[in-house]
């Protein structure tokens, strides 16, 4: 199997690029492959890249090392992955939340979505759940829109800063509802949660493994999962279209991307290799235990996908009037 994939980038080095770079194409990759992520260690998107980086080590027989690059709300480290050399050894694995929604928030941004970079594959998805505060008087998702019907402007939602999916998801909601709420913006999920916990602040829109103790402990109360199924680890909790709210879904993802201008025969052989490490029961266990799902997609299904997240969440962030710090 190894020997006819070898061949088969052969011929698409041949065809593709001609005789000139066929040698180093057919090898790729051959050293180090480095994975950028825009976010510290700890996180959902470390945890992903190190996860994916364990097992391509593994199957490709060359490290794969994951390079944090804090800074910027994810912009730092997109500019340093577009502005790499185009040879399929730096790579961005790249958060939703910045990816397809920095356009729309930082104005003259260095870098496109798009034309910045080659898409190699999908890798997860993370949806997130509502919650409240325990002594919140809203048991359901239609309790809670209504409560906020009844005081509008009173109800307030933490996020772990503005212009973060959590700030999104709420403004989201509020609309749907037809009622405003205050924003608290925090510096990170864990203080946020520390507030709601404490009951200082009424609800949040977070990722399940952030508060699904919490939840079974009765520090806080989960309404709905605002995403197409019911979680894992929140069995009970419906969804919200099962709660009455079929248009509210949030859900991030991370996907692998490479400089634009990357060598296509490298980018398919990296893309098949995720796919196959993607569909394994250990990844998608594991994937499972972090409270997301394994979700692949090759180059030409992330490209189109790309560009209508970029459409959905550029309409969304300008209709709902959201900015950045």
């Amino acid at each position: 199997m190894a020997g006819s994939t070898r061949r088969g980038v052969m011929v698409l080095g041949l065809l593709a690029t001609g005789g000139s770079a066929l040698a180093v194409e057919t090898r790729y990759p051959e050293r180090a492959v480095t994975l950028v992520v825009p976010a510290a260690p700890g996180g959902g998107g470390d945890f992903t890249a190190r996860l994916l980086n364990e097992a391509l080590t593994r199957s490709l027989g060359q490290p794969f090392v994951v390079e944090n690059r804090v800074g910027g709300s994810g912009n730092v480290a997109s500019i340093a992955v577009a502005r790499a050399a185009p040879d399929g050894y730096t790579l961005l694995l790249a958060y939703s939340g910045t990816h397809v929604a920095n356009p729309a928030l930082f104005p003259n941004l260095s870098w496109d979505p798009v034309r910045s970079f080659a898409p190699v594959a999908l890798v997860l998805r993370a949806p997130h759940v509502v919650v409240v505060r325990k002594d919140l008087p809203a048991r359901t998702l239609a309790e809670l829109a209504e409560l906020a019907r009844r005081s509008p402007g009173r109800l307030t939602y933490a996020s772990s800063g503005a212009g973060t999916i959590q700030h999104i998801g709420g403004e989201q909601f509020a609309r749907l509802v037809g009622a405003p709420m205050v924003h608290v913006p925090y510096r990170g999920a864990g203080p946020a949660m520390n507030d709601l916990v404490a009951g200082n602040i009424d609800l949040m829109i977070t990722t399940p493994p952030s508060v699904a103790g919490l939840v079974r402990d009765g520090s806080v109360r989960a309404l709905a999962i605002a995403g197409p199924t019911r979680h894992s680890m929140l069995p009970d909790v419906p969804t919200a279209g099962q709660a009455g709210f079929p248009g509210f879904e949030l859900e991030a993802w991370f996907a692998v991307y490479a400089p634009a201008g990357t060598p296509q025969p490298a980018v398919e052989r990296l893309s098949a290799e995720i796919g196959r490490v993607v569909a394994t029961p250990e990844f998608r266990r594991r994937c499972e235990e972090s409270g997301t799902y394994a979700a692949y997609m090759n180059p030409t299904e992330l490209a189109a996908f790309t560009g209508s997240e970029l459409a959905r969440w550029s309409e969304l962030i300008q209709r709902l009037g959201i900015r950045a710090e």
